[in-house]
């Protein structure tokens, strides 16, 4: 089975859609994967609800999608840096549902996992609870939190071989992995493609069975967040 694709746009053919619910990895704009993000835009899908821990920033990445409305939804752990993001949500044009960092990594995982609910004292007592079911194990109060488990995940990794095995590139991995097995269909952008048995078994982070469709792009952007520098002495 072929699952490398000649472009991003092809890659999402006959995948995305309409009021689909997708998983998109990166961490601020750190392993984001900004063509696939890119050629998601190009799509023209609308009423979308978006996992990410964040939305990009103002002009890229998942900023763009919500400059051209195709967002209706983001589950997120983060607004800032972004105006736009903040700006529809303040206005009640973006639903947003907040989710702490680290309750939202294993809603990923769980669903990934097959495991429909767990429960967490992460935001007991406070909005993050409102309306969920809440349990008393040993003394202790937590909170019910439902798996993730989104129609399509967009990942960007380092490398992949032909089979779909996946290398990620030190922080860059962050959400990636979690997407990836959440995700019914699985796309991964990457900045390298090799052979079968190139990648040595210990340094592959995500098997290839999670993998569905492969896209080649070898000179991403990697725009950085916020730059700060000092000048020399």
């Amino acid at each position: 089975m072929n699952k490398i694709y000649p472009s991003a746009a092809d890659a999402l053919q006959g995948v995305v859609a309409d009021g689909q619910l997708i998983a998109v990895g990166g961490f601020g704009l750190c392993g984001i994967p900004e063509a696939l993000i890119d050629a998601l835009k190009d799509a023209g899908v609308q009423n979308l609800t978006v996992i990410s821990n964040n939305a990009g920033v103002d002009g890229f990445g998942l900023g763009k999608l919500l400059e051209t409305r195709q967002i209706k939804k983001m589950i997120a752990s983060y607004v800032g840096e972004n105006k736009e993001f903040e700006r529809q949500y303040l206005a009640g044009e973006l639903e947003l549902e907040f989710t702490p960092q680290g309750t939202l990594a294993e809603k990923l995982r769980a669903g990934g996992a097959g495991i429909p609910a767990f429960f967490t004292k992460t935001g007991v007592g406070t909005l993050v609870a409102e309306g969920k079911e809440l349990r008393e194990f040993d003394g202790e109060t937590y909170v019910m939190e439902r798996s993730l488990v989104p129609e399509v995940a967009l990942v960007k990794a380092d490398v992949a071989d032909k089979s779909g095995n996946l290398r990620f590139n030190l922080t860059a991995r962050n959400f990636n992995p979690a997407a990836a097995t959440a995700g019914k269909v699985c796309i991964v952008e990457v900045e390298r493609i090799v052979e079968v048995g190139e990648i040595a078994p210990d340094d592959i982070h995500l098997p290839g069975i999670y993998v569905h469709r492969i896209v080649h792009n070898p000179s991403p952007e990697k725009r950085i967040e916020k730059r700060t520098t000092r000048e020399r002495t």
